[in-house]
């Protein structure tokens, strides 16, 4: 087993610039890290470029055989601990990641869906990637994204939504108007969250509908509010005024599953 142990090497100086959006995008790959996320990533049979190994963690059993015999399917390196610590995003690490090429699903929007997801310039990457997760735990393929709304491939992003990734499309809309009039074209209902209404997430059905979340500190812009088809707000008891903006798609969200489970 060679053990690559220079931070000089043009491999590991390659992964290391995937931690930034730039390279991400001009390289169209992303990491993964993980032994959970690696181990989805082989059986959602994603397009893996190369997984990374710490040498530490395949001495003292961290990582199981078992997946240790399907990562050497791959194009596989073993790095010193100090290596891996360079590259690695979180603070107690697992001792593996993978380098997934990005396929190509474009961003056409599946029409024949009857409830999508529009995020209008969500900041926080664990807020889109914990809405990524709950849109795939509904069963849903698709998500569109403000071209304000951070980048679905951030590691932070990635490790939030827990395998999401790997099964919801995240379509870059780069004029959200002109995308959600032609959601509306196609007989869809655009629903935004607002204050300033008395209709409850409660009061609607949620068939043929395009809900709209808007970012953490100023909500849904106004230019999307005009559009909209629809304004509903979360009734609140408590003296809190807002939820957060992942926990206000959730409920939403489940609010169609509700209508779909029996």
């Amino acid at each position: 087993m060679q053990v690559i142990t220079s931070k000089d090497n043009e491999l590991v100086k390659n992964i290391k610039k995937l931690k930034e959006k730039k390279y991400r995008d001009e390289k169209q790959q992303f990491i993964v890290e993980g032994i959970k996320l690696v181990s989805e990533a082989i059986e959602e049979n994603t397009n893996i470029d190369t997984v990374v190994v710490c040498e530490d963690c395949v001495n003292d059993g961290t990582i199981e055989k078992k997946l240790l015999y399907e990562i050497a399917k791959y194009k596989c390196i073993y790095v010193t601990e100090k290596i891996f610590d360079t590259l690695t995003d979180v603070s107690n690490p697992q001792g593996i990641l993978a380098v997934i090429n990005r396929e190509n699903k474009g961003n056409n929007i599946d029409y024949t869906q009857d409830f999508i997801v529009v995020l209008d310039g969500i900041q926080d990457p664990g807020n889109l990637g914990t809405i990524l997760r709950t849109v795939d735990s509904a069963g849903l393929n698709q998500i569109i994204l403000s071209k304000e709304t951070a980048d679905s491939f951030n590691p932070k992003v990635v490790r939030s939504t827990m395998g999401g990734i790997f099964r919801v499309n995240a379509i870059k809309s780069e004029n959200l108007i002109d995308t959600l009039k032609d959601l509306q074209n196609h007989g869809f209902e655009i629903v935004v969250t607002a204050l300033d209404t008395e209709n409850s997430v409660y009061d609607i059905d949620y068939n043929k509908k395009v809900i709209v979340i808007g970012n953490e500190a100023n909500g849904v812009s106004k230019e999307v509010q005009q559009i909209a088809d629809k304004k509903v707000k979360i009734p609140m008891l408590g003296k809190t005024e807002s939820l957060n903006a992942s926990v206000a798609a959730g409920i939403m969200i489940y609010e169609y599953v509700r209508g779909r489970v029996k």
